[in-house]
């Protein structure tokens, strides 16, 4: 059976989803925020600015009206960035049908310090955010659509409804898991993001693999922390969405966070990667994130030296070799 699926979000994930979800028969609408972009795809039947080089199947519709990309849709798949959620769900009511919701956003607003769940819970009537599911991973886009084999992570509260969805996305390069513990999936899903900045800023000053090691296992102890605080299991963080994610974020070439830490560790200035990052389209997550941690941390008294550091880099201007120093030269305690 064939069903209408809505994806809102055409950037490279969000266009890649679609064509994963397409792959079945699906009718797929892509929903754009810029109506431009959405005119390219429909023309040309390709995203030639966040995933040039791969031709979208005739069943994915472009456009930039909510309104058509929700209407008699089975589920909406969310890939809108963190920031946006809010706005882009709001929108939506009036005319936004009761269907499950996936999430395949990874970040905590700085506004409010939800994730997403949290954030549509505040807006979504109960009946349609009891079917709210989050996706996450080690998934880089690029890879998916070459179909090379992924493993994810579904996380919601309906077990019937997790197993409908995992036969929904399988495909035999795309492994799907479930997991009942939301909350723990999201922060691993968006802690990871400050962790890799972390560890692309090591690798920019030239540090080697003991460093990137040591960050990232201190890093897991950091994000585990700050789970259990927000009611998460620890089983969570030993899976795709945490470590898994982790150690893709923080070691692979793809990813936008590694790269933009790699560029504050060979010297460049923030603004001017930022700059440069929406030039082309792209978000580094972990750079909101990392403020949203620091303000939550201070909230559940959870120590996080790593992420004070990331902070401290980006938002007070602080000397990345000071950073290091002071990392190092911490009080000594018991692993």
């Amino acid at each position: 059976m064939n069903y209408k699926i809505a994806v809102l979000g055409a950037g490279s994930w969000g266009t890649t989803l679609a064509m994963l979800l397409a792959e079945k028969n699906n009718d797929v609408v892509l929903w754009a925020y810029e109506k431009e972009l959405a005119e390219v795809i429909k023309t040309k039947r390709e995203n030639t600015f966040y995933l040039p080089g791969y031709t979208l199947p005739e069943n994915i519709y472009p456009t930039n009206s909510l309104k058509e990309a929700v209407e008699a849709c089975y589920i909406i798949i969310s890939v809108v960035p963190s920031h946006a959620v809010r706005t882009v769900f709001t929108s939506l009511k009036g005319f936004m049908p009761d269907v499950p919701i996936v999430s395949a956003t990874k970040g905590i607003t700085i506004d409010t310090l939800q994730t997403v769940s949290q954030a549509l819970k505040d807006i979504l009537p109960e009946s349609t955010f009891r079917k709210f599911i989050t996706l996450s991973g080690p998934s880089f886009a690029k890879e998916v659509v070459k179909r090379l084999p992924t493993a994810i992570t579904l996380a919601g509260n309906d077990d019937i409804l997790l197993k409908e969805l995992q036969k929904l996305f399988a495909r035999p390069y795309f492994r799907v898991y479930t997991n009942m513990d939301v909350i723990g999936v999201e922060i691993g899903g968006s802690l990871k993001n400050v962790m890799a900045i972390a560890t692309g800023c090591s690798d920019g000053l030239g540090f080697g693999h003991n460093t990137r090691a040591a960050l990232i296992t201190r890093g897991l102890a950091e994000i585990k922390r700050l789970g259990l605080a927000l009611g998460a299991q620890p089983s969570t963080f030993y899976g795709l969405s945490g470590i898994g994610d982790l150690v893709l974020t923080c070691t692979g070439e793809l990813s936008r966070n590694r790269t933009l830490g790699f560029k504050v560790g060979q010297g460049m200035k923030l603004r001017e990667i930022l700059d440069e990052m929406s030039d082309h389209g792209t978000v580094a997550e972990g750079v909101r994130t990392a403020r949203a941690a620091i303000e939550l941390s201070k909230i559940h008294n959870v120590p996080m030296p790593i992420t004070q550091e990331v902070y401290n880099l980006l938002y007070e201007g602080k000397d990345v070799h000071q950073v290091v120093n002071d990392l190092m030269m911490r009080e000594m305690k018991e692993e």
